[in-house]
């Protein structure tokens, strides 16, 4: 078992939280030591994978998933521990190596303590990673519910503002898309396989039976959707989602926007597309309806907030709403610019949130009416902050640019007119973004001085430029090199575009 990479993203969180046990609470030194060894080894095997599956395919190995692996765990379910990753789940590792990294020196002074607040973390970051690697069914949905155990904590104690109302409801909304998501998967199982057939829940093998019926998929289909739709935070399931990430620590925050998110998204594309595809030719229209009113929705929202946590919160409602748009356009072009997306937004609200997190714990306020002229005081967040408002908007040259180019470029691909009208109107959420992004810049880094305490305040600490820089360079390589990205995911699309085409029929 332990010959396979991929379990290793697994067995080192496990590590990262048995060291967090031995240390003591006091210790701090020894705890930062361990998040920062386990997070840096993290990312370099996420960097070793990455090269390694890039390198395998330029080989001409074009095998639907690479260091696959299969354990037998629960034999009269037929459950197994099986794992395997294509060019998506490369890159959504990748990504989450990246922000757990930068998680750990946003967090270097996280008070009060310590070592519990990493073991939660790590905990979370477990799950995530648990569920990209995952192959089957039931092993996802475990790792997708591990993943979401530890938010409530990691919010009601380390939080701000209404905190535990926060959690609360965060923790119910999310596991009230899990009681939608497990419907939809048990049903997945129980039809997975031809008549005298053996069940499996192996998302490789119910794809290759192809034998759940039509009249079944329409209703798993929208079970699994909306399951997963609410934690990417579709409309009208968006309401926890402002409010936890307001309440949310930094890292946290970090984590839930950057990567936890996506778990939906990703979902939606692995499972919901590939293993019900015929019910997703005829449903998708209703779920770009709402996809849509998120992208809009989310844009105008953010436009009236005052508070810099709601102002992003409402942003990534917005952003994500455009990952799974471009997902149910149901072509390969559309469907890269979705993962772009999911890099994208990833990347760049996790820089978001750490900057938002370092400015409040120096002016103790979110409230941007009560800030101005920070540009001033502190010009390398100013100019961080700036950078990431510019890959929000769109600036060619970083992520954002890339990915809502390909996402509009697929999705105009459909020459109905109703996806015609739909990407029209989810397009004017590029101009509403470029208003409040740019508000915000003029009103936080520009101008006078509006509180006379703010002029005594420093600037980023060697530990907030690390975890910026190394965000800010994933951005900018995104934006400059985008072809890497497209190289990796490009065969990933062609069993899922198939069973697309042959469900037509």
């Amino acid at each position: 078992m332990f010959d396979n990479i991929l379990i290793w993203f697994v067995v080192i969180p496990i590590a990262m939280m048995a060291g967090l046990g031995l240390c003591r609470n006091s210790g701090i030194k020894a705890i930062r030591a361990v998040m920062v060894v386990c997070s840096t080894v993290l990312l370099g095997l996420a960097i070793w994978l990455c090269c390694d599956f890039l390198l395998q395919r330029e080989r001409g190995v074009m095998d639907e998933m690479l260091h696959v692996g299969s354990w037998m765990w629960y034999a009269p379910l037929n459950i197994h521990l099986a794992v395997g990753v294509d060019g998506i789940s490369v890159l959504m590792i990748l990504l989450s190596a990246i922000i757990v990294f930068a998680g750990t020196f946003a967090s270097w002074k996280i008070e009060p303590l310590p070592k519990n607040f990493f073991l939660w973390f790590a905990l979370l970051s477990t799950g995530v990673f648990g569920f990209f690697i995952s192959i089957d069914i039931f092993t996802m949905f475990m790792f997708y519910e591990v993943a979401l155990i530890p938010m409530y904590l990691l919010i009601g104690v380390w939080g701000t503002g209404r905190k535990e109302y926060s959690a609360m409801k965060l923790t119910l909304m999310l596991m009230g898309g899990s009681a939608f998501l497990m419907l939809g998967l048990l049903g997945i199982f129980w039809h997975s396989a031809p008549e005298g057939g053996e069940l499996t829940w192996n998302i490789l093998e119910i794809a290759q039976n192809n034998c759940i019926d039509p009249n079944w998929q329409y209703m798993l289909f929208c079970f699994t959707f909306v399951g997963f739709g609410v934690l990417g935070a579709m409309f009208p399931f968006h309401t926890w989602s402002p409010d936890g990430h307001a309440s949310a620590p930094t890292a946290v925050s970090m984590l839930h926007a950057g990567v936890l998110m996506k778990l939906g998204g990703y979902g939606c594309f692995r499972i919901a597309i590939f293993l019900l595809p015929q019910a997703a030719n005829e449903l998708a229209w209703i779920f770009i309806i709402l996809t849509g009113i998120s992208i809009v929705y989310g844009a105008f929202s953010a436009c009236v907030q005052t508070d810099l946590k709601y102002i992003n919160a409402y942003s990534s409602v917005s952003h994500c709403g455009m990952v799974l748009f471009a997902i149910l356009m149901l072509n390969a072009t559309a469907m890269t610019g979705a993962i772009m997306q999911m890099l994208s937004h990833g990347l760049m609200t996790a820089l978001f949130f750490a900057l938002i997190g370092m400015i409040y714990g120096r002016t103790h306020t979110r409230d941007i009416r009560q800030m101005g002229g920070l540009m001033k005081i502190m010009p390398y967040l100013g100019v961080c902050y700036m950078i990431a408002g510019f890959a929000s908007l769109g600036l060619p040259g970083l992520s954002g640019f890339v990915a809502e180019m390909t996402i509009f470029f697929g999705a105009f691909q459909d020459a109905d007119v109703f996806h015609r009208i739909f990407v029209i109107c989810s397009t004017t959420a590029i101009v509403i973004t470029a208003v409040y992004i740019l508000r915000v810049v003029g009103k936080l880094l520009l101008g006078p001085v509006q509180d006379d305490h703010h002029l005594s305040l420093t600037d980023a600490t060697w530990f907030e430029r690390l975890a910026t820089v190394t965000l800010i360079l994933c951005i900018a390589g995104i934006g400059c090199f985008p072809n890497w990205i497209n190289e990796a995911i490009n065969h990933s699309f062609t069993p899922i575009i198939n069973a697309l085409q042959a469900s037509v029929f």
